[in-house]
């Protein structure tokens, strides 16, 4: 959301006071679309009800089109890999990630305090011991050590400054560690407005310039793009 405009107040009325004027409004005005282009996820609503949101995050329809399996097959995870669901809401593919990691670990992170909580309810209502809630911002997920691989299901359009925060979080991988990002498509039949949704090409720009290059695509989502990055160096 960008901030309010206000008009600059002019003292004096020549050319100096003209041309300070003009220089505080371009200048207004290019701080207004930098924050909409980098604080995207600012409008959208906020998923701080888990018993509101478990009802379209957790649908059993939604596993049609998300194909849960199929993502984490295409991962080629081993057991005890160590992931990161970053906007993990309900837990819809952590709880997925922790029963398929029998030897490993996945911390399920939101900013939402009461999305970790149903988190952690989650977690131990269904047995899953390797499934840790853990509290993050907007700015860093705050990993408690490094992770093989950390995943964005449909959170990408949500974070604010992008570049910035995925090359602090490359300081959060291991060695060869990498970055899925899932998100919706701009011409996706369903989603969020299209105002926030981000073409893959978008993606591709913004994940370089934060220091990253694309290891693997997939295409049979029918409804975002999957694509799986490492850090270029």
């Amino acid at each position: 959301m960008t901030q309010p405009f206000h008009s600059p107040v002019i003292i004096g009325a020549g050319p100096v006071g003209l041309a300070l004027a003009v220089i505080v409004v371009v200048a207004s005005i290019g701080l207004a679309f930098a924050q909409h282009d980098h604080g995207a996820g600012r409008d959208l609503p906020k998923f701080d009800d888990p018993a509101k949101w478990s009802k379209s995050f957790d649908d059993p329809a939604r596993d049609q089109w998300q194909m849960p399996d199929r993502v984490i097959a295409a991962l080629a995870l081993p057991p005890d890999a160590v992931v990161a669901d970053i906007g993990a809401g309900t837990g819809y593919l952590a709880a997925r990630l922790a029963r398929h990691l029998k030897g490993g670990t996945v911390y399920a992170v939101d900013i939402e305090k009461a999305m970790v909580d149903h988190l952690a309810e989650r977690a131990k209502a269904s047995g899953l011991a390797n499934l840790r809630a853990v509290l993050g911002t907007a700015t860093a997920a705050n990993l408690p050590e490094p992770v093989d691989l950390a995943v964005l299901l449909n959170v990408y359009h949500h974070v604010e400054r992008r570049p910035a925060y995925f090359k602090r979080l490359r300081q959060a991988l291991k060695p060869g560690g990498r970055v899925a990002i899932i998100d919706y498509r701009p011409d996706a039949p369903q989603g969020p407005s299209k105002s926030h949704r981000i073409a893959p090409a978008r993606i591709l720009s913004e994940m370089k310039s934060a220091g990253y290059r694309p290891v693997a695509s997939y295409d049979f989502l029918p409804r975002q793009s999957f694509t799986v990055f490492q850090p270029a160096d």
